[in-house]
């Protein structure tokens, strides 16, 4: 039976008043920008599959007005007003964005004869009623080109809903990428691609109701859709700064910014238009420099000498910032205090981290005590809405010093289920735990709470005043905090220990995606599946054969690891895989055997008890592995 949410404590609803006093509600050129150019919305705004199951509904949104309830941080409240806005916008002549129909903007560049697409969302569904309502209002131009501006889902994902593999191969459109893109996309995608689509289902309040007690957004965009994920390669890479394009008689001036929200990234500048695309590097919010789904750790130094140079090339000539979240800022004056703004939030954290780091800090201390100065503070595109000053800290400490904090205390700690155990005996027993953690918890001391409480579960996963009263716990700190993905993982995780697991609704490691994986990064995509101690006495090798690229690769199965190389060998293999670039995803898409491999079109020669011996080491990812407690119920 679920458990009804439950109402906000005291000590709650005053820190959201203490919110409204010092934080400038009374500005409110955000809303003026969000809703300026409007040209028409989708109404009913719920988007099916071919099967008619609904993958996004913007409308489930609507209860986003008035002022906040108690249950909900007045900021994080208002930056979900604003992100909820959808329909399609004129950004200036000639370029027109759709809002609110995923995690992501889309947007359309008018050219000679057709549209070029930039960043087209998660999943093909949203981005295909984009161009629609796109179309609806500016005619039924051709998609003549498409940039992906980094090598995040939500930035290319929805590819097939606007073009098709077929035009890209007869050259009928252009695919621009940062230099690297492929490579990135599939890679983060797969490798840990189980853990983060995990994680990333807490990230986006994936299984939360949406209301003022449950999802109200995730401070970059909503949450994420459902729908099919897509990906068909560039044909045109980025490579440096400065370097110039022209698709469709549209002028682009590319920046590249590696390092910063994506390992590659490009903004893009249109001259003609006096237009500037910050991608993902300055937006509405202070950005992750470790997302909170797991990520490699983000440069916050290199971010902002990358808009220092933004700044330099185009703040002084561009009349308007366009992102691929959130909305646009026009005029000189404000763009310029835009842009200052974004760079000086990440040189500051970087800076003082680093000088309290040298001072001997831990970055726990760091994120406890560093503040922002006012000026920061009271900027609307500074706060912490998706990443936060905490954790962002906390990332700039890991990139420079690692996990370890210098204290030997913290070298060779108990993992959580023995420390659990262990501080239950200490603190006499889980009873005694949970009548503290009540204290706390009437105190409004829900940190420490929330510290023990886990401990207790952990320790004794079927004590259910332990469990509830966690529960109850992470749902006060959900409904107090202004990030709203913190608020999402307090909230999923009161969820989950009130109803059980829910799992992974959204899956990146898409066929697309998967079929994106150069051979090389196949073969580590199935690496990382092996069995380490259960392959520790196999031994086997496969060579790959691939004819449309004149390719063989060696895999070798040995000690516990699946290795490759291309070098030529001298001996013969266990068994040898005739097959082409495109039927190898056969083999990471659940295809180790005789049979599945021969309808991909995967011929197979040698000892064909390779693969079946193959197969029973192979142990994949548990996209339902445990989260707040310390296994499956």
């Amino acid at each position: 039976m679920a458990v009804s949410p439950k109402d906000p404590e005291r000590i709650v609803v005053e820190g959201q008043q203490e919110v409204l006093e010092r934080l400038p509600f009374s500005d409110t050129r955000d809303f003026e920008d969000a809703r300026r150019g409007f040209l028409g919305a989708r109404t009913p705004n719920a988007i099916t599959n071919d099967e008619g199951t609904v993958v996004w509904d913007n409308d489930t949104y609507d209860f986003l007005t008035g002022d906040a309830p108690d249950t909900v941080n007045p900021s994080l409240w208002r930056q979900s007003k604003l992100v909820a806005e959808q329909g399609l916008y004129e950004v200036v002549e000639g370029i027109y964005q759709v809002r609110g129909f995923d995690l992501a903007n889309v947007s359309f560049i008018e050219g000679d004869e057709g549209v070029i697409v930039l960043d087209p969302l998660v999943t093909k569904e949203t981005a295909a009623a984009a161009l629609e309502l796109y179309r609806e209002h500016r005619g039924d131009r051709p998609v003549t080109g498409v940039i992906y501006t980094h090598p995040h889902v939500d930035h290319f994902g929805g590819v097939k809903g606007v073009t098709t593999q077929e035009d890209v191969d007869a050259g009928r459109v252009t695919i621009i990428a940062p230099a690297g893109f492929t490579e990135h996309a599939a890679s983060e995608n797969v490798y840990a691609g189980t853990a983060m689509a995990r994680r990333s289902a807490y990230m986006f309040g994936a299984a939360l109701a949406r209301g003022p007690r449950g999802a109200v957004g995730a401070g970059l965009g909503q949450t994420v859709s459902t729908g099919e994920i897509t990906l068909i390669a560039p044909t045109l890479d980025v490579r440096h700064t400065g370097q110039e394009e022209v698709v469709d008689g549209v002028r682009m001036v590319f920046q590249s910014a590696p390092g910063t929200e994506a390992p590659v990234e490009i903004l893009v500048y249109f001259p003609d238009h006096r237009a500037l695309c910050a991608a993902e590097d300055a937006t509405h919010t202070l950005h992750n420099l470790l997302t909170l789904r797991g990520a490699l750790v983000r440069d916050a130094h290199a971010w902002s000498q990358y808009l220092t140079e933004t700044i330099d090339l185009w703040a002084g000539e561009a009349e308007v910032v366009f992102a691929s979240h959130h909305w646009p800022t026009w005029g000189k004056d404000r763009i310029r205090e835009f842009l200052d703004t974004q760079r000086d939030l990440y040189a500051y954290l970087h800076d003082q981290t680093l000088r309290l780091i040298n001072q001997g800090w831990t970055g726990i201390e760091i994120a406890e005590e560093l503040r922002l100065p006012p000026a920061l503070e009271n900027a609307w595109n500074a706060r912490g809405y998706y990443g936060s000053v905490s954790h962002d800290i906390k990332a700039i400490y890991q990139r420079y010093m690692g996990w370890f904090d210098g204290n030997p205390a913290h070298l060779w700690q108990h993992p959580p289920v023995a420390q659990g155990q262990r501080y239950v005996k200490l603190a006499g027993g889980a009873d005694a735990i949970v009548e503290a953690a009540r204290e706390a918890y009437e105190e409004g001391d829900y940190r420490w709470a929330a510290e023990i409480l886990s401990h207790v579960v952990f320790a004794e996963q079927g004590h259910a005043a332990a469990r509830e009263l966690l529960a109850d716990t992470f749902e006060q700190l959900g409904y107090g905090i202004e990030n709203g993905i913190w608020r999402n993982f307090f909230l999923s995780g009161a969820t989950e220990l009130r109803d059980g697991s829910f799992g992974t609704p959204t899956v990146a490691a898409s066929a697309d995606v998967v079929s994106a994986l150069t051979p090389g990064l196949l073969f580590d995509a199935i690496a990382i599946q092996i069995d380490g101690p259960a392959a520790w006495d196999e031994r086997l090798t496969i060579d790959v054969v691939l004819t449309d690229l004149d390719e063989r690769y060696r895999l070798r199965l040995s000690n516990g690891a699946l290795t490759y190389t291309t070098a030529q060998q001298s001996d013969e293999a266990d068994a040898t895989l005739t097959a082409t670039k495109v039927s190898l995803p056969a083999l990471a898409l659940g295809g180790v055997t005789a049979e599945k491999l021969a309808s991909a079109g995967i011929e197979l020669s040698g000892d064909a008890t390779v693969l079946s011996r193959l197969a029973s080491v192979l142990d994949p990812g548990d996209p339902d592995f445990a989260i707040v407690t310390p296994d499956k119920d």
